[in-house]
């Protein structure tokens, strides 16, 4: 390739990778394609404050095109991906396009893992994109309308019981802002039940909660959650899913909303390219983050299995995908120039962060360990900071702020059609509409 030649560099997905990636390359002699099946970019770590109705869509998800309006060496293309020919050095993103690339950055994320046991998933949706967000809203406030409804004590106490599988970050989040929104936002609001008398379940195989964190803030987690009424069960392991409940060993627990939280699994696109994975399907990258054997693809963020100086695992979150995007954008500008190529990459640890509803957080920076109040405060400063524009920083703010003074919750609306494979009664009168669904 001659010195004047843009090298044509394709990134896939716009996740937090993918987005640092081609920002890093806005200087660059490259033309940058970046291709995803959604129009938008969206911030993960707030997904749960969707699914809880604490915070709508549009506050957490951007327009791709409209975040590199004025990098004008960036093409967007909303496609989805369906190979990879690296004889050719091609993407192939749907019939009959085939997208040509000198580079190829492979950000594609993840995805839920059933551990083999998928025939769990319409009953156990797992929370990664916007539709699992806004479905998990739907059941979860159909449940609480559906109580108010039935005659049945029973069923009535298994539409108020609700179950997140997985004590990690997003597990933890979720339980608590299920008992935020049924003991603090909905009291008062309905006339034959209780929202707050709802049974919250956490359920973790493991010995306790946050395993990536320090056991002492696993601990706190766990006190925190329980003052709010969440039970917290670790230890236990899910044998059984189904439409009205779940089993765990010989103990079954009747519940109308399951969530999966669990574990997840990288894209196919390690397969697609004959790379070697590991156990989850991340592919395995050498120092500078390249495919071993295929200088010209990289594979970043949940897609790839990257260890720190010390031999640890790097974690899949925000934070390490923006700097696995950062790094290899910077090496692929460098490269396109004609310039000495950066030194491997080193992944800097700025902490672990989770909060546990109302006023409670957790968080883990180097040799300072924050609870309570004052972690709350510092995860909602920390996640405002990430967002995508002043405006989206403003709306959550005061979103925040608004929910914090007045107990309230502005986006609880049920939207959508019923889910079929559902694990909810549907509300009388609709049974009939939804069987020709």
């Amino acid at each position: 390739m001659s010195a004047s030649t843009p090298l044509r560099v394709v990134i896939i997905g716009a996740g937090f990778g993918g987005l640092e990636a081609a920002r890093a390359l806005a200087r660059a002699p490259a033309e940058v394609t970046l291709i995803d099946r959604h129009n938008h970019h969206l911030f993960q770590p707030l997904l749960y404050q969707v699914a809880t109705a604490a915070l709508s869509p549009g506050d957490i998800a951007w327009p791709v095109r409209t975040i590199f309006r004025r990098q004008r060496n960036v093409r967007v293309m909303m496609a989805e991906v369906t190979g990879i020919d690296t004889a050719a050095r091609e993407v192939s993103a749907g019939p009959g396009l085939r997208v040509p690339y000198d580079a190829l950055v492979l950000a594609t994320g993840a995805t839920h893992s059933y551990f083999g046991r998928d025939d769990w998933a319409p009953v156990a949706p797992g929370l990664k994109t916007i539709e699992d967000a806004t479905d998990i809203r739907r059941r979860l406030l159909l449940a609480f309308e559906r109580a108010e409804l039935t005659e049945d004590e029973a069923e009535r106490r298994r539409l108020l019981t609700f179950a997140v599988i997985g004590g990690g970050p997003t597990g933890v989040e979720l339980a608590g802002a299920m008992a935020e929104l049924a003991r603090h936002a909905m009291p008062r609001e309905f006339r034959r039940i209780d929202p707050a008398m709802a049974r919250i379940v956490l359920i973790e195989a493991g010995p306790r909660l946050l395993p990536s964190f320090p056991e002492e803030l696993g601990a706190k987690a766990r006190q925190s959650l329980e003052r709010m009424g969440v039970q917290v069960l670790t230890g236990l392991r899910v044998t059984g899913c189904d439409a009205t409940g779940i089993d765990c060993g010989e103990e079954r627990i009747a519940a109308s909303t399951i969530v999966w939280a669990a574990g997840v699994v990288a894209s196919p696109v390690g397969a697609w390219i004959g790379a070697e994975r590991d156990r989850a399907g991340r592919i395995k990258v050498g120092p500078d983050l390249s495919v071993p054997g295929r200088g010209d693809i990289f594979a970043l963020g949940d897609t790839a299995t990257v260890t720190d100086a010390k031999g640890r695992p790097v974690p899949g979150n925000a934070p390490a995908a923006k700097q696995m995007g950062q790094y290899v954008g910077r090496l692929l500008a460098a490269r396109a120039a004609g310039q000495a190529e950066p030194a491997p990459f080193r992944y800097r640890h700025h902490g672990d962060l989770a909060t546990i509803g109302r006023r409670s957080a957790v968080v883990e920076l180097g040799r300072i360990r924050l609870t309570g109040l004052v972690g709350w405060w510092f995860w909602g400063l920390a996640h405002v900071w990430y967002l995508i524009g002043f405006r989206s920083r403003v709306v959550v703010s005061f979103e925040w702020l608004w929910s914090y003074l007045t107990f309230q919750r502005g986006a609880r609306l049920i939207t959508g059609r019923e889910p079929k494979g559902g694990n909810a009664t549907p509300v009388p009168g609709q049974a009939r509409a939804l069987e020709k669904v």
